[in-house]
């Protein structure tokens, strides 16, 4: 039993050990990996026009709901006095 608990401790020590060091290669390829400040600034000014234009369109969906709404109550005829005092039909 002993011999076991030997042996485990050697191995999480080695495993441990191993782990320790600066990993230069970790740190380059983290830093190669990260886009350049000017393709963000592109990203940046893409997404900007695009939620510009996505807000243009609303509003323009918006105006044209409005005008046909309005179109609708405009078209509507009211009867004319007279004809609301000719009720002898029914």
């Amino acid at each position: 039993m002993k011999r076991l608990a030997f042996v485990t401790i050697g191995v999480a020590a080695l495993a441990l050990g191993a782990c320790g060091g600066n990993n230069e290669d970790a740190v380059n390829n983290a830093e190669l990996n990260q886009p350049d400040t000017e393709q963000l600034s592109d990203l940046a000014n893409q997404a900007a026009a695009d939620a510009a234009a996505n807000a243009a369109a609303a509003q323009s969906a918006i105006n044209e709901a409005v005008v046909e709404q309005n179109a609708a109550v405009e078209n509507v005829t009211n009867p004319i006095d007279a004809d609301e005092q000719n009720v002898s039909g029914m």
